[in-house]
């Protein structure tokens, strides 16, 4: 809830808080929903926090719970110097729900339209609410992203101005990104000077991720790439604001076809990232042996390239047990799968790839599945 002196039925909100400390003879909270919004309108309201509860704190049992969607307003207010410095006692991140969480916000879609709405809109709970599960996949996008005012539209607007510092680099790299510039040499071409500072601001605003292969140490690996870490961010960057003007002119209803058209390209890459969660929820489970200590991606550099969308870890050596393919189709042929995974493990260090659990993944089904674990969409997004 928003806290207010009216709401309260208080003169002030030094009023208020008195009322509310006064009345907490057993614990009670009093939640400040989106504070960064708040602060924004009422800027002393940090340093008039901190008055109150250096003066409350050793008379009542009340607790306040500050939450908010902006991650740099947030940190902001944890630093040397902020008002609320060293007056938290807890600092918790909310992370976006994973697939499988996701798909309990969409009981009435198909397995498969689960993992393209969070691949599209990723796992934040607003996003997923809404989407109308009556619609298809099209008719979601006419009205929420192909309108002047539709929701997922302006949303990316939204979170620009709240998370990205002012200035246009940060833009030019989330855009670079989104494009398919992963590379450190590539971003950098893309946005005409050196993003190193830039990227590690993105990282800490958990905007960017960093990808190594898994078998080597992300923060030193020379072969490490980047990605927007977002679903929705990189589908509104990547796919979605490309069309913003012709949009905004009133023709977005023709786009809707255009967008359908980049929606499977799009998908692919957040369909093994699916796919890796759900390896890690195996792994939590116990499915995938003992001491699983990684689950990531694996690649090697030219002249004799090899992918591996899924690698799995264990023990202090960090030995490979299981490697996996996921594929953005309805169907697969898993035999044929495993024979290419076997070939491309043979690249991996301290492994043997007749000693490795094969995993092949795909929308709907895995024939040809002996000798494999076969994943599906009904897997991952199982709700």
């Amino acid at each position: 809830m928003y806290l207010s002196a009216a709401g309260c039925g208080s003169s002030s909100w030094d009023d208020a808080f008195e009322s509310l400390g006064a009345a907490a003879e057993q614990p009670l909270l009093v939640v400040l929903d989106e504070f960064p919004e708040l602060v924004e309108g009422t800027p002393w309201l940090p340093g008039f926090l901190r008055a109150v509860w250096d003066r409350l704190r050793e008379r009542t049992r009340l607790k306040l719970l500050l939450s908010g969607s902006a991650v740099r307003t947030a940190q902001a207010m944890q630093e040397y110097r902020a008002p609320l410095y060293g007056r938290f006692d807890l600092t918790l991140r909310l992370d976006p729900f994973w697939p499988h969480e996701a798909a309990q916000m969409l009981p009435r879609l198909t397995p498969a339209d689960r993992a393209r709405v969070w691949g599209i809109v990723g796992g934040i709970p607003k996003y997923l609410d809404w989407w109308d599960q009556e619609r298809s996949v099209a008719e979601n996008l006419e009205v929420l992203a192909c309108q002047p005012d539709g929701r997922l539209l302006t949303e990316g607007l939204l979170v620009l101005a709240t998370e990205v510092e002012t200035g246009d680099l940060a833009r030019r790299v989330l855009y670079a990104l989104a494009g398919g510039r992963t590379r450190h040499n590539e971003i950098a071409d893309a946005v005409g000077t050196d993003p190193t500072a830039m990227l590690e601001r993105l990282e800490e605003l958990r905007l960017v991720e960093r990808l190594a292969p898994v078998t080597e140490d992300v923060r030193f690996a020379r072969r490490r790439v980047y990605r927007v870490a977002d679903n929705f961010l990189s589908f509104w960057f990547g796919v979605l604001d490309r069309y913003r003007a012709e949009i905004d002119q009133g023709i977005g209803d023709t786009i809707v076809p255009a967008l359908m058209g980049r929606l499977d390209d799009f998908l692919g890459a957040r369909w093994e990232q699916a796919f890796r969660m759900h390896l890690r929820r195996l792994a939590v489970d116990g499915a995938l042996g003992e001491d699983v200590v990684a689950v990531g991606p694996f690649w090697t550099a030219a002249p004799d390239p090899s992918e591996i969308d899924a690698v799995v870890l264990a023990g202090v050596d960090r030995h490979a047990v299981a490697a996996g393919e996921a594929k953005w189709t309805a169907r697969v042929d898993g035999a044929r799968i495993r024979r290419q995974l076997e070939r491309k493990a043979a690249a991996l260090p301290n492994a043997t790839p007749a000693g490795l659990r094969y995993v092949v993944c795909a929308r709907e089904a895995v024939d040809n599945a002996e000798g494999v674990l076969a994943v599906t969409a009904a897997d991952i997004f199982d709700g």
